[in-house]
């Protein structure tokens, strides 16, 4: 399985510059083959991957426009245009339905404007030194922050400059994880906003709610940026200072992310989650609280972990009713206000937690989806 490893970098002043630069000319590149590309659809003309690639890098470093692409890597160069194919690849499978997931849309060209520049390398065109740095073509040996060791040598590295003016490199390499011991335990997972997560064996994951404990410092931030005029240095200055603000809620809702869910990989074997419509929850009144509850991250993250270590994940019909359903005796007992916290079965007379026996439900659902393929009969849990 291939994974992304990312690290901080810290290039001196000069290296900065010469970054910039190989983001400048990765952009013109990228920018060069789409337009490549487009005239010729619109004149009915094939053109390969090959002519587009000697037409943007080889031709255009001979032209006095271009000569200035000559002063970067030519793998960066190279890369960006297998960016732009690739860009376009993915648009024409996601409308012939090879491309599974969400239809992409055509590819579009990139600003200088970006918050968030990157160029891409292949083996050719870095190497990790003796000394612990990394060496990229033509920039040099930057500093880096090794948080944990690369499991194997990397495939290829990808230097981005985000949003709040930090340097990452992400290494894509190849793993070998060891399966987890085997442990028999299944669980059921029901999503909220008042307490993130409550599950099937009646233990609650409270929300962090990074960003409302954040809010004041934002609202400063970004008062403080709406008051500087446009095109000036101090307006610059108050961007990053609000993209330093996001950044750090941003990092404290992924670390939490990554932590509770490595905790339930490891706890449990089978993982039963409802499948909820983020994008759809982001349109109501509570759009706030959904998005800083990062219940996609959160789901996304137990899919990639499962899929790693050997586990089962399972997504529940969104439409199943969890809530109004008895964990007991089956009973539907009709849809109920979100103010309701507890219930009483009409039939069997138990009491229920909201949240508890939605996630029993859940859990119950997730076996019947599991266990039915191969034939098996599935009662709800006791």
């Amino acid at each position: 399985m291939q994974l992304r490893y990312r690290y901080r970098v810290y290039p001196t002043p000069g290296q900065q510059d010469m970054l910039a630069r190989s983001f400048g000319c990765a952009r013109v590149v990228f920018n060069d083959a789409l337009r490549a590309r487009q005239d010729a659809y619109a004149a009915g003309v094939k053109i390969s991957d090959t002519a587009v690639q000697k037409q943007v890098v080889t031709d255009a470093k001979k032209t006095p426009p271009r000569v200035w692409l000559s002063e970067v890597a030519s793998v960066v160069l190279v890369q960006a245009c297998q960016d732009a194919r690739r860009a376009y690849r993915n648009w024409f499978d996601s409308l012939s339905g090879k491309r599974k997931g969400r239809r992409v849309g055509a590819p579009r060209f990139r600003s200088r404007r970006d918050t968030r520049q990157s160029i891409r390398l292949t083996r050719n065109g870095f190497g990790i030194r003796d000394n612990g740095k990394l060496y990229i073509a033509k920039v040099g040996e930057l500093k880096v922050t090794w948080s944990r060791e690369l499991p194997s040598e990397p495939s290829s590295v990808t230097v981005v400059k985000d949003a709040a003016g930090r340097y990452f490199a992400s290494f894509v390499v190849e793993t070998t994880d060891v399966p987890l011991p085997e442990c028999g335990a299944e669980v059921g997972i029901d999503l909220g906003l008042t307490t993130f997560a409550v599950l099937s064996d009646g233990k609650v994951i409270e929300s962090p709610t990074f960003f409302r404990q954040a809010e004041r410092r934002l609202r400063k931030a970004q008062q403080s940026l709406s008051r500087k005029d446009k095109g000036s240095r101090n307006r610059a200055k108050a961007r990053i200072r609000v993209a330093k603000a996001h950044a750090r809620v941003a990092d404290a809702r992924s670390e939490w992310a990554h932590s509770q869910s490595t905790t339930l990989i490891r706890e449990n074997q089978a993982i039963y989650v409802e499948d909820l419509c983020v994008t759809g929850l982001a349109r109501t009144r509570l759009a706030k609280s959904v998005h800083d509850a990062g219940w996609g991250m959160f789901t996304r993250l137990l899919e990639e972990k499962a899929a790693r270590y050997g586990w089962v994940f399972v997504k529940v019909d969104r439409w199943f009713p969890s809530s109004q359903l008895c964990s007991v005796c089956g009973a539907l007992d009709g849809p109920k206000p979100l103010s309701v916290r507890e219930w009483t079965c009409q039939g069997c007379g138990v009491v229920h937690d909201r949240d508890v026996n939605a996630a029993r439900n859940i859990l119950a659902a997730g076996r019947a989806e599991r266990r039915n393929a191969c034939g098996e009969k599935v009662s709800l849990p006791a």
